[in-house]
């Protein structure tokens, strides 16, 4: 009976300590946020993935009441602002907005990163997909993809293309072009699309793949010739130019996703209470109107859901990379 009363007083005292706790955290969430929010950004100011940050981070500035601001950490393909959150106090006032490889595609090709993609986060929504353009110099010869080919396969090793990094997306695209066409390309990596698209349409590169949001502005000011996009359908936000599939190279859909994520271990009614404000912002005509303007198409999840999502998406990024070779020292 003893042993019996004591382990009864044990649940209880646990449980009045996890109602507490609860109710502390429940509590916290209520009041947050209480002083500016920073929301990390492993890309360059002008790349995809902080144009959208800046959208969202405008709309819950003005939902929430408090600053969140964008702090742009580039390098290692994402990874290098992908470390930093994971490392932040698990507190909510340090948010991580990631692309597809500081997630799923880095940890295939970079020996070490300083961070766990699922260990190390606590998920809270998806916001965006992204189709990706194949474009070159206005000034080029090449006017379309059967150009890029039959130039790529005269002069094999010769042509050129610029990545926004080693293990982006905008890499791996091109790896699985050349793949399946069996051309040869130089790859020279960048730190963010600014760059890549400065050389490019200076002409010191031949080629690249990156996001419509970031190329068309390009594009419609006659810097940049757009010769297919990476996804089964056309664009919505340009849907004059062709996809790979329809040119000849079956099956071809690649694009990249932007998600919304915490350090692990941020309290839960935080992480929900976040959740809900990004869903909400993304169910807004307004902000839908801003991002499909950019080239970006909504996405929405609830953070179970993104979790899956990475795993997923971690499984079909590490088989691409295995395939194709890819390994960065």
């Amino acid at each position: 009976m003893k042993t019996w009363n004591k382990a009864l007083s044990v649940l209880v005292a646990l449980t009045a300590w996890g109602s507490t706790h609860f109710a502390q955290a429940q509590d916290l969430a209520n009041d947050y946020p209480s002083k500016p929010v920073t929301m990390i950004v492993g890309f360059p100011p002008g790349t995809a993935t902080d144009s959208v940050g800046r959208v969202l981070a405008e709309r819950l500035t003005q939902r929430l009441g408090k600053a969140f601001i964008i702090d742009n950490k580039p390098g290692q393909g994402g990874s290098i602002g992908a470390a930093a959150a994971a490392k932040a106090a698990p507190d909510g006032y340090t948010l991580f907005l990631s692309a597809t490889a500081p997630l799923a595609i880095n940890m295939h090709v970079y020996p070490k990163l300083g961070y766990d993609s699922l260990r190390d986060f606590a998920p809270i929504g998806l916001t965006s997909w992204l189709p990706f353009a194949l474009v070159v110099n206005s000034h080029s010869k090449i006017n379309t993809f059967q150009d890029f080919l039959a130039r790529a396969k005269a002069q094999p090793g010769e042509m050129s293309y610029a990545s926004i990094g080693n293990g982006t997306s905008s890499h791996l695209m091109m790896t699985l072009l050349m793949q399946r066409t069996g051309i040869e390309l130089i790859h020279i990596p960048y730190k963010g699309s600014t760059q890549a698209q400065t050389d490019l349409i200076g002409g010191q590169v031949d080629s690249t793949f990156d996001t419509l949001l970031t190329v068309m502005p390009h594009v419609k000011s006659g810097k940049l010739k757009a010769l297919a996009v990476s996804t089964m359908k056309r664009s919505k936000y340009a849907p004059e130019i062709p996809t790979l599939n329809e040119l000849g190279i079956t099956g071809f859909d690649a694009s990249a996703w932007l998600g919304l994520l915490a350090p692990a271990g941020t309290p839960k009614p935080i992480i929900d209470k976040l959740n809900r404000e990004l869903n909400a912002i993304l169910d807004e005509p307004k902000t839908q109107s801003r991002l499909l303007a950019m080239g970006s198409e909504l996405l929405k999840s609830t953070p179970d859901e993104f979790t899956a999502h990475i795993k997923s998406e971690q499984e079909k990024w590490g088989k691409v990379v295995r395939d194709a070779g890819v390994k960065i020292d």
